[in-house]
């Protein structure tokens, strides 16, 4: 801000077409699909989720409509959540969910403002020709006072943050991400993806715009990564670079794009395609996931898997391209690391590509499995499936995990799309489980405007830009960067698709700090929302018998009723005929990890 089924080698490209799935088409009898327009008086509609607050821009930041004063991401620390701007940053105090505090805002031109947050330390990406040192307006006059990389701000007072350090890269920071040391807790690397080309040498010494992919001289085809000592910030500099495109082919790109495609499915689709002129040379996102020590690149014509067991010498180990992704945006691991959800930031972020004959395979989610030997196999696609006006831009974002046990739900941010919750735990059937939406921000817009399915030629759809940037869960709420209405915060609520055990279970997931492109694994205590959650999820799939169901329901009540060794001996006792029940049950996997959770709450009662 997919489908010819290919399978590549590292260095070669082979494709492999797979038949298409059924068609099916945006819904337009969706409660989405006909809301009234606003900006702030926008009709709503919702599902699963309700609005606990809504807090428009910082004033400095609602002056002028537009990119140049466009909320972008977040990240999260202790009581505070930094949301990124184009013109600089906000942090807000969420204490309160349904009354956030400005705390301070920070007017710093930027081109985009991905913020990390690491301890005190808050990192900003900046990209672009107009961006100064000092923070200043007015543009560049001289190259000594250009800034394009990730600037460091100490933020050890919230109120005042401060400048610190202006790390300049060669092709600046669209975005950037955190990955720890692994042995050193004060070691900090962050890998900055720059889609600019690199700045000339007199400008930053040893940058260098080539061709070649193989030359390590080459500035282009690298990830820039930054090493930073955390107790040293104002050391921090470009160690090495991320040479993870060495022998990628270039990608195959659709020949010819049918104006209507097909629904969630399997991959496959048009299977005549034709060579991209050259292959990657940068990354628009990368997710890490530190505790698998692996890395999930969203490199444009390509999703990247990465080995970062050593991160100043990452290693590629499995690469995927389809004709039917744009563009390959941002990732989200599954937290077994088993599993990978890519976006397709079709439109760049800016055009209606969910409206009623928009192609059902391109500007969504596709999910791919990761085996043993670390390598990937595409499965099907995620798209919303609402219908959007042309006045909103409407395409997939940013989003991250949401935990609750025994499923792989995520929930993101759609631009104008509103947000979305989906479980990909089958990679083969992606569903929606919840929803929030509002109607376009252009008081014109209308539902049923004829538009093609692809942009005009010669430019984009015509659209107000707005919407859900990123939406990311955190200690127990979903926050959403509204681009142009400000700062969301929702709740999820029960349903038939994902219960009050299971929304209560994944509020028992608490963490001081979390930035969603650098992905923590998750880890649920020893409780009965917990357990109750393996037990609902048995019930509404009937991977177990009704009566045992009951049975076990019962008796987790009868245990909780009591406390000390005799809850203890009973959570024991169950667990012992849950384990009989494996053998019988139609989703044994799902029992045994009851049983697990059953064990870890004998164990830890006192």
């Amino acid at each position: 801000m997919s489908l010819v089924r290919t399978a590549f080698a590292v260095a070669a490209i082979s494709l492999a077409p797979v038949v298409l799935a059924a068609q099916t088409y945006p819904n337009k009898e969706d409660p989405r699909s006909k809301l009234r327009p606003g900006k702030l008086d926008a009709e709503v509609a919702q599902k699963g989720m309700r609005l606990v607050s809504n807090t428009p821009k910082a004033e400095p930041f609602d002056s002028t409509r537009g990119l140049t004063f466009a909320n972008s991401d977040l990240a999260f620390r202790d009581r505070y959540v930094y949301q990124g701007n184009f013109a600089g940053f906000s942090i807000w105090d969420v204490g309160d969910p349904a009354k956030p505090k400005l705390v301070s805002t920070v007017q710093c031109i930027t081109s985009q403002g991905d913020p990390t947050i690491v301890g005190n330390l808050l990192f900003i990406s900046v990209e672009g020709g107009g961006n100064r040192n000092d923070c200043a307006k007015g543009g560049v006059q001289d190259p000594k006072e250009h800034m394009a990389g990730v600037r460091i701000f100490d933020v050890s007072n919230p109120a005042q943050p401060r400048l610190v350090k202006n790390v300049q890269t060669c092709k600046g920071s669209h975005t950037h991400t955190a990955l720890p040391h692994p042995k050193d807790k004060n070691i900090l690397y962050i890998y900055v993806s720059g889609s600019q080309g690199a700045r000339p040498a007199t400008e930053v010494p040893g940058c260098k715009e080539g061709t070649d992919p193989a030359d390590d001289t080459n500035a282009l085809f690298r990830l820039d990564v930054i090493k930073v000592d955390l107790r040293q910030p104002e050391k921090a500099e470009v160690v090495t670079g991320a040479r993870i495109f060495t022998g990628l082919d270039p990608a195959p790109r659709a020949a010819s794009r049918p104006a209507r495609g097909g629904g969630r499915g399997r991959a496959g689709g048009d299977t005549s395609a034709v060579p991209r002129p050259t292959g990657p040379r940068n990354c628009h996102d990368v997710t890490a996931y530190p505790a698998a020590k692996l890395l999930a690149g969203a490199c444009g014509s390509y999703g990247l898997l990465v080995d970062v067991s050593n991160p100043e010498k990452p290693v590629r180990l499995d690469a995927r391209a389809d004709t039917n992704f744009s563009l390959w945006h941002t990732a989200v691991f599954s937290n077994d690391g088993k599993k990978v959800v890519f976006t397709d930031e079709w439109g760049g972020g800016t055009s209606p590509m969910c409206q009623a004959n928009s192609m059902m395979e391109m500007g969504g989610n596709t999910i791919l499995t990761i085996d043993p030997k670390k390598k990937y196999t595409q499965h099907a696609y995620f798209k919303i499936p609402s219908v959007q006006t042309a006045e909103e831009n409407c395409v997939s974002h940013n989003g991250g995990l949401i935990p609750v046990p025994g499923r792989d739900v995520m929930v993101q941010g759609w631009y104008q799309g509103g947000v979305s919750v989906m479980d990909f735990t089958d990679p083969g059937n992606p569903t929606e489980l919840a929803y929030f939406d509002r109607g376009a921000i252009d008081p014109s817009a209308q539902v049923d405007v004829p538009r093609a399915a692809q942009p005009p030629a010669g430019g984009r759809a015509r659209s107000t830009i707005g919407g859900s940037w990123g939406a990311y869960y955190w200690n127990g709420y979903i926050y959403s960067s509204e681009i142009d209405r400000g700062f969301d915060i929702l709740e999820l609520e029960p349903s038939e698709h994902l219960s009050k055990n299971e929304i209560e279970a994944a509020k028992l997931v608490r963490f001081t700090e979390y930035n969603p492109q650098s992905q923590p694994k998750i880890e649920w205590p020893a409780a009965f929302p917990v357990v109750r959650s393996y037990l609902d999820q048995l019930v509404r799939g009937k991977g177990l018998a009704s009566e045992r169901t009951t049975a076990i329901g019962s008796a987790l009540d009868a245990a909780e009723q009591q406390s000390g060794k005799a809850r203890r001996d009973a959570l024991n006792a169950l667990a012992r005929l849950v384990d009989r029940d494996v053998a019988g049950a139609k989703d044994a996997a799902r029992v045994r990890m009851m049983s697990d959770a059953i064990k870890s709450l004998a164990k830890a009662t006192n």
